[in-house]
């Protein structure tokens, strides 16, 4: 029995693509992890994301719209460790930590969509400049210029401040303004990676140019833009919160540049809660994404590869 155990072969290890992907996970999240301030940045990331979605069970919401902060007319410029509420109230009677947790869920869910939409429209146009060339690709990067040129909170501002003061107008502010990066991402790394040799042979061997793009050339482009997303989770929220901060939100909504355009004016009077405790919040979050972003691309890009 042990001899035949013995001519046993071992067992292989999983080869498929699913496999493949499996443990390339693995050795990417240990070397993150291996990276103590990416891990400080991942803790605090998920203690954010937590309380965000959380937000319902601590604040025990029952308005009719969650996203709206409560007035309590009774409790006004209340200090943090008042009975009922917890980090205080602003000068509107709005309770600070319902504002603080609820602007997570906020910025969870601004960062998501914007970053979202803006991933797809870049990888699309840049895919398409970068994969077909010629003069679409000197329209579509003309454009790119022009838009590049202009600073993003600038153009942000301008777009949001066209529209009118809301929440969504700001998510269309950012999606327009943030595309643009993604698009010369991808194509720039697009029309690296289609000049290798494993691409030129799938193109001797009579393969679509739909099917290169999709199996040899898309895959080995997108992890700029992954760091890319990584890092926009905290800028697109830092935007955010200052075109809030200036009025182009709508008020009373649980939203940390809300909160600290309410609170400004109690500073000089020693209220320095109201402004102070979402403004850090703001911090934290742009904070917590910049650490992970940046380890992520230490360990995905190959140029950094023995730092």
């Amino acid at each position: 029995m042990v001899e035949a155990a013995a001519r046993r072969p071992p067992a292989s290890s999983p080869s498929g693509p699913l496999a493949i992907r499996v443990r390339r996970f693995g050795e990417i999240t240990k070397e993150v992890l291996r990276n103590p301030t990416t891990t400080i940045g991942l803790v605090i990331i998920a203690s954010l994301l937590l309380m965000a979605l959380m937000a319902p069970i601590i604040t025990e919401a029952n308005t009719p719209d969650a996203y709206q902060m409560p007035r309590d007319w009774g409790a006004i410029n209340e200090p943090p460790g008042t009975p009922g509420h917890l980090l205080g109230t602003t000068s509107t009677g709005g309770d600070v930590l319902y504002g603080v947790v609820w602007g997570a869920r906020t910025s969870l869910r601004l960062s998501v969509i914007v970053v979202g939409i803006t991933m797809v429209v870049g990888t699309i146009m840049g895919s398409i400049a970068g994969f077909i060339g010629g003069k679409v690709d000197e329209i579509i990067m003309r454009l790119v210029d022009v838009l590049l040129a202009i600073p993003e909170l600038i153009f942000a501002l301008a777009i949001a401040a066209v529209l009118g003061p809301s929440f969504g107008n700001i998510i269309f502010a950012l999606t327009v303004v943030f595309w643009v990066k993604y698009a010369r991402i991808i194509r720039g790394q697009i029309i690296h990676v289609k000049h290798n040799e494993y691409v030129d042979s799938a193109r001797v061997i009579g393969d679509s140019k739909l099917n290169i793009y999709r199996k040899d050339v898309l895959p080995n482009s997108v992890t700029p833009v992954v760091v890319q997303a990584t890092l926009d989770m905290g800028n697109i929220v830092l935007v955010a919160a200052t075109l809030s901060f200036i009025g182009l939100a709508e008020a009373g909504l649980a939203e940390w540049g809300v909160l600290v355009s309410e609170g400004q004016a109690g500073i000089s009077a020693g209220r320095w809660w109201a402004s102070t405790i979402p403004g850090a919040m703001v911090f934290l979050w742009a904070l917590a994404f910049n650490l992970f972003g940046d380890g992520l691309r230490d360990v995905l890009d190959p140029r950094t590869e023995g730092r």
